[in-house]
């Protein structure tokens, strides 16, 4: 009776086993329970180049925490991450910083040191630099080409843009733009790239094939960015001395509107909302950005953000704001919707750009 018992026991031990031993959840419960590893990898990352300590901040836009620091080079500023979140691509010069209180003969006598130029690509898995490719002189903003191959660089010193080929290191060409070149931006197109002038206050649009000219269009004076609707009809161009931001007929090539900015506004970074209803400009040492409403053109909200923000970016959802703001060493989270800052993450020193991208 006992064997009989046991060999009852065994078989009901072995029908368990095959049954999966121990109660299993529910599918919907599994499927409801968020991966580890997943929960802990954020879905997109901030990077700020900080122009007077040499390094790049990583933040994580889940948590708003800084993640990572990463020296890059001498004076990095303008900063652009590839679609596929891999790479990040940093503009490095040697040139002197010469603040706005110091006189331009003052700052003509600082020695520049051209062998810190260039555009520095880095792995993001690795939180490594892998190179720094050549960029020109002085390179101060650039973007990317639609193929992901090509940079477009502006070299503030020598008044030109230089185009750079990414796989092979070279540079194929360099066109004469307005003094003092500074924004660049890709037309969504892809066929054009459009860079501003400083001190000729215009901007030059060119042929993204071979460097051609194919026009300029006068803005407010000193423009420093600009920035295209998704469907490539507008650009809106900030001018710092006149503290305004010029909409302009991207296909007509000619302003339409200039949009009056709050009084002591020096603007520098825009960007827009992902469904081009918003532009967000960063007003420089006016200390604020402002909110500009793109189907009447005004101006309809604002936020102090920190001394001098000067680049700034929106996340890919709309609901968050990022701006750097120079000497506050901290690069400020702000609610698009209510307009409220919602955290300042410390930075390196003078953090200057601002750009978002998906992690790899």
């Amino acid at each position: 009776m006992q064997n009989e018992l046991n060999r009852w026991i065994c078989c009901l031990g072995l029908a368990l086993l095959a049954c999966g031993g121990e109660e299993r959840p529910p599918a919907s419960d599994v499927a409801a329970r968020p991966d580890s590893t997943a929960a802990t990898t954020p879905r997109e990352l901030a990077y700020v180049t900080n122009e007077g300590s040499g390094e790049l901040t990583v933040i994580d836009i889940s948590t708003d925490r800084a993640v990572a620091s990463l020296p890059v080079g001498t004076r990095p500023r303008g900063v652009r991450v590839t679609s596929d979140g891999k790479y990040v691509f940093v503009a490095l010069s040697g040139s002197p910083r010469c603040p706005p209180t110091m006189p331009d003969s003052e700052c003509e006598k600082l020695k520049a040191d051209k062998s810190k130029d260039g555009i520095g690509m880095i792995d993001v898995a690795s939180r490594k630099l892998l190179k720094v490719l050549p960029g020109g002189s002085d390179p101060e903003a650039f973007d990317i080409s639609k193929d992901g191959t090509r940079l477009f660089v502006s070299n503030e010193d020598a008044d030109v843009a230089t185009f750079v080929d990414i796989a092979s290191g070279k540079v194929i060409a360099t066109v004469p733009v307005g003094k003092e070149p500074e924004g660049v931006r890709l037309h969504p197109s892809g066929e054009t790239v459009w860079v501003t002038g400083e001190t000729d206050h215009d901007v030059t649009i060119l042929d993204t094939k071979d460097g051609k000219t194919l026009g300029k269009i006068e803005v407010g004076r000193r423009p420093r960015s600009l920035e295209f609707t998704r469907d490539g009809s507008r650009a809106y161009v900030t001018s710092e001395v006149e503290g305004t931001l010029a909409v302009v007929d991207a296909k007509a090539r000619k302003v339409l509107k200039t949009v009056k900015l709050p009084e002591g506004s020096k603007p520098m970074g825009v960007a827009l909302s992902p469904d081009d209803k918003r532009i967000y400009v960063a007003n420089g040492r006016g200390t604020s950005v402002s909110v500009v409403d793109a189907a009447t053109d005004s101006v309809v909200g604002s936020v102090e953000v920190g001394t001098r923000p000067w680049g700034i970016a929106v996340t890919p959802d709309g609901k968050k704001l990022y701006s750097a703001n120079g000497p506050s060493n901290d690069v400020t989270v702000v609610d698009t919707e209510t307009l409220k800052v919602l955290k300042k993450i410390p930075a390196g020193e003078l953090p200057w750009g601002v750009a978002i991208g998906r992690a790899p």
